[in-house]
């Protein structure tokens, strides 16, 4: 009877979200606003902190993780290094400038407020990350991708993307650290990721080409896409049981697939079910904020908003202007890239997760990202 109830519960939780989803994205897609905003603000609604409609967010939670994982994927698929070698100015040069200038900048304010290192890292990787699926969307309907600062903007998401890896490696490592030098568990995770690389880089070479191939011949639907759901989990399973992130095997996965000729088609299949757990995660991440908390740290939240646009801007647009950049395309792409963005909320989520934040800050970092989102 208490696993009936418990189920129940559950499927009730379910039935709520969709619910209170269709009708909310059917709104904002009337005001012509963003799908993620709107699944923001149904966790926020519908959250404990909100109207209480889910007061457990465990079993949600669970699913949603995999929203990150799918996105991950996606990622990996696009990424090549032969699209990095023609953008490796863009990407590495003034993407990873952008991201170490930037991080460095928040570690030191953190530390003048009197956090600790950890904590001003996780806060910098949060808030130096910017938005790809507002930015993408948002160029696309503006038919401004292929421009000059919409190829800047994206080669900035690129490196951004690639260095949510090394923090979502960290964060697991800063939570089982009970002391001493960072050096040994740091060089360990590395030789894992390493292993695993390699170990999913030969079984993508001898196996998983041939292995589409026959699931292509069948011309199965079903086939290939519980196929391509198969090689997903097994890669984040793999991941995990090296104490990696679920997410990282994913995003290793994506890549040994997107050098296959059936890369487009695994991004078509995988597209829906990336969506909706997506989806599911932006609910949860909402459910993180508490209203209470936005009320008394009203004007901290402002503060660290204003910095967040304005700084971002101003450092993205610095960068470009000192590479010989244009001065109109230098603005468009820092404003482009102003705002907080999805592996933000997975990176204050992880570290919520493994206790190496306080409610506070990270109350105040969460609502940052949302209103400079907003904006």
């Amino acid at each position: 009877l208490g696993k009936e109830h418990s189920a129940l519960e559950n499927f009730n939780d379910i039935i709520i979200l969709l619910a209170v989803s269709v009708a909310v994205v059917a709104l904002f897609g009337r005001l012509k606003l963003p799908p993620i905003l709107a699944y923001l603000y149904v966790g926020l609604a519908a959250g404990p902190h909100g109207l209480a409609f889910i007061s457990e967010t465990e079993n949600v939670s669970f699913l949603a993780e995999f929203g990150v994982v799918f996105l991950l994927f996606t990622i990996g698929l696009e990424f090549s290094l032969p699209r990095l070698l023609a953008m490796k100015w863009i990407v590495l040069g003034l993407g990873g400038a952008q991201v170490v200038l930037g991080t460095s900048m928040i570690m030191f304010i953190c530390y003048l407020f009197d956090l600790s290192a950890i904590q001003g890292l996780i806060v910098g990787g949060t808030i130096v990350m910017s938005s790809t699926a507002l930015v993408v969307k948002q160029l696309n309907d503006q038919g401004e991708m292929n421009g000059r600062h919409g190829q800047t903007a994206l080669g900035v998401l690129l490196f951004q993307d690639m260095a949510v890896v090394p923090f979502l490696i960290l964060i697991p490592i800063f939570a089982s650290e009970t002391g001493g030098s960072m050096a040994e568990p740091l060089l360990l995770a590395l030789m894992r990721g390493a292993t695993v690389f390699l170990l999913m880089l030969i079984v993508g070479r001898l196996v998983l080409r041939p292995l589409f191939h026959e699931i292509a011949v069948t011309q199965s639907t079903e086939l290939f896409t519980l196929t391509v759901l198969l090689v997903i989990m097994l890669a984040a399973w793999t991941t995990h049981l090296a104490e990696l992130s679920l997410a990282l095997g994913a995003f290793l996965a994506g890549m040994m697939l997107g050098e296959t000729e059936f890369r487009h088609q695994i991004e078509s299949d995988i597209r829906p079910f990336q969506d909706v757990l997506l989806g599911l995660f932006f609910i949860t991440v909402g459910m993180l904020l508490d209203v209470a908390s936005i009320k008394e740290n009203w004007l901290w939240i402002l503060i660290v908003t204003m910095g967040l646009v304005f700084g971002k801007a101003v450092l993205v647009v610095g960068l470009l202007q000192l590479g010989g950049g244009g001065k109109r395309d230098a603005l468009r792409s820092g404003l482009v890239l102003a705002q907080g963005g999805e592996f933000g909320f997975a990176l204050i989520s992880l570290a919520l997760g493994s206790d190496l934040l306080e409610t506070q800050v990270s109350q105040i970092v969460l609502a940052s990202i949302l209103m400079s989102m907003v904006i």
